[in-house]
């Protein structure tokens, strides 16, 4: 069964980096697209970051040139590394995957999900 699994949330100050991790098992997701939502407190969720065919990476405006995604095909693993975090960047992120090379920015275009990791940037 597939399954994915983030870590590397927790709490750090305004400028501060942290770099989130998204291991797959039950299959490969070596050219399928992956992304990286977020979910603040009485928000919807929202796209952040996507990788898909060709690794060619795509972000919402707000992350761009701070937020970098990547992924390791080897360790089937998709990571997304956060400099210089803001407040409002506070949020849980989820890691998601879909049936296709395809990027979406809606998530209700991904078929799998993990259980989603917090994070908080407060001084």
């Amino acid at each position: 069964q597939l399954q994915l699994v983030e870590s590397g949330g927790g709490l750090v100050q305004p400028g501060g980096s942290l770099r989130l991790s998204c291991a797959a098992s039950g299959r490969t997701f070596t050219n399928d697209a992956l992304a990286w939502f977020r979910q603040a407190p009485g928000k919807e969720r929202e796209f952040v970051a996507a990788i898909g065919g060709g690794d060619i990476p795509y972000y919402e405006s707000v992350v761009r040139g701070r937020f970098t995604i990547s992924r390791d095909s080897a360790k089937n693993t998709v990571y997304l590394q956060m400099t210089w975090l803001r407040e409002e960047d506070t949020a849980v992120y989820y890691c998601a995957a879909r049936d296709g090379t395809s990027i979406w920015y809606v998530p209700t275009k991904y078929d799998y999900w993990g259980q989603g990791t917090q994070v908080t940037v407060s001084s």
